[in-house]
């Protein structure tokens, strides 16, 4: 059914005009003022709303053997709670172990999305070791549409690379102009740490973070963008969450090497205060990198408003209550991760647009744009053009609500963020002309995601 969205303040990462869009056929077909309704067609009065691009996560954990145990959410629920939260698209992390072979786990982690996910998606594969198969391996998965890898520089033993694999993954990479996705941490240092705080018997959430301090991050940060410099890679840190690697990352811009940055919505409205409190209230916000000092979130907000920042993803990994507890006696075995896909957009909107942090444009480029440049998806996404796909969210910035587990959709029993005030949201999402989600709950069809193929785009 034809689908047209009228009278709505239509914001893109670079315009801000009034007027109408029709699609058809799952594409943009005509944009304008006061369009005609033709026979049969389904319309969404956005009078007094925003209309965004449909907005991409480029950083979530769905399907996730992780810590002995498995995270919560499956295809199905995360990207129903993805959709009520405004995001249309997501690039997940196929994350398998130094024991697991590549290509096995990337149909393993296909097979687990295909027909069940009710929003578009792609995969970053991870590169968690390099032997003699690896090369024709990834390069196999290049051709089938999968443009970006992963590594951790942390999880040693597990996801941990070594830097001999390193080299030879970012060599590989350069060649397929693939682009880099990467955990910046040191994991020896971490290992050490950890082993110091639990000999002293600090073995509580609050821990966490000082077993990875900031200054851990901003050496694997530099780490990192050192192995860049030296490939010629294209890189992208995730999750970057302190001022410290900040600077890291920004000198190396600064000196040529090919690289971006991403945040995530937590390091941006909590901070470490929050895992800090006493058992599992604590233990539910642990996540690495960890939250950090309060007086990051102002040098975060001031680099993503001046576009140092690139992107604002979640590293959306829902593990519950009981799942946390697991870390009772060591804080070394809390599974790592907080929900985020259905909060982000709203999160970013309220703490930042809302409280003049941010602007409209570079919200839509943050939380949408730049992810589709980035990883080989724009125009088809990240914008509202004739020609691009109907994925649009009609935006009410009239109301006011909560954050809560109680009216969320992710199958978790916590929000991380739960009481915080939420001043904004999705009053419609469609993705490709048709509506999925209204005013917080999913009205759409289940399954009707499909795999985004992307080519290489960083030679």
């Amino acid at each position: 059914m034809p689908l047209l969205i009228k009278n709505g303040e239509i914001i893109t990462a670079d315009s801000r005009y009034r007027g109408d869009i029709y699609a058809e056929g799952e594409t943009i077909t005509r944009m304008g003022r006061d369009l005609e309704t033709p026979p049969g067609c389904e319309v969404i009065d956005a009078t007094g709303m925003y209309v965004f691009p449909g907005f991409i996560d480029p950083h979530v954990h769905i399907y996730l053997p992780f810590m002995a145990t498995f995270a919560k959410d499956t295809h199905e629920t995360a990207s129903i709670a993805a959709l009520v939260g405004g995001t249309t698209s997501y690039i997940e992390m196929c994350c398998p172990s130094r024991n697991e072979d590549a290509l096995e786990s990337y149909h393993l982690w296909k097979s687990k999305a295909e027909g069940n996910s009710a929003c578009d998606y792609s995969f970053h594969m991870a590169v968690s070791k390099y032997t003699g198969e690896t090369e024709s391996q990834l390069r196999e998965i290049v051709r089938d549409g999968i443009s970006s890898f992963k590594i951790f520089l942390a999880y040693k033993n597990f996801f941990g690379i070594e830097d001999g694999e390193l080299y030879q993954a970012l060599a590989l990479a350069r060649k397929l102009g693939v682009i880099v996705t990467a955990h910046c941490e040191n994991a020896e240092l971490v290992a050490q740490l950890q082993q110091e705080l639990l000999e002293a018997g600090k073995t509580g959430p609050e821990w966490h973070e000082p077993s990875r301090p900031e200054s851990v991050e901003a050496e694997g940060t530099h780490h990192f963008a050192t192995f860049l410099e030296n490939t010629g890679a294209a890189g992208y840190v995730v999750h970057l969450s302190c001022e410290g690697a900040l600077k890291a990352a920004l000198a190396a811009k600064e000196r040529g090497v090919r690289i971006w940055v991403e945040a995530v919505i937590p390091h941006l409205v909590l901070d470490k205060t929050y895992a800090e409190r006493a058992g599992v209230e604590g233990m539910k916000h642990v996540m690495s990198p960890p939250l950090r000092d309060k007086r990051n979130q102002a040098v975060l907000f001031h680099a993503l408003q001046a576009g140092l920042i690139d992107t604002v993803a979640t590293d959306h990994c829902p593990f519950d209550t009981t799942q946390k507890l697991m870390g009772r006696g060591a804080f070394t075995q809390i599974p790592n991760g907080i929900p985020g896909i259905e909060e982000r957009v709203n999160l970013l909107f309220t703490y930042g647009v809302q409280q003049g942090r941010l602007d409209l444009h570079r919200f839509v480029d943050a939380a949408s744009t730049r992810a589709a440049k980035l990883f080989g998806l724009f125009p088809r996404k990240g914008t509202v053009a004739v020609g691009s796909d109907a994925d649009l969210v009609v935006y009410d910035p009239a109301y006011r609500g909560t954050f809560t587990a109680a009216r969320q959709h992710v199958n978790n029993d916590y929000n991380g963020f739960e009481g915080m005030a939420m001043k904004g949201r999705a009053a419609a999402v469609t993705v490709r002309g048709k509506i999925q989600a209204r005013n917080g709950e999913f009205v759409g069809e289940r399954g009707r995601g499909r795999l985004l193929k992307r080519a290489p785009s960083h030679f």
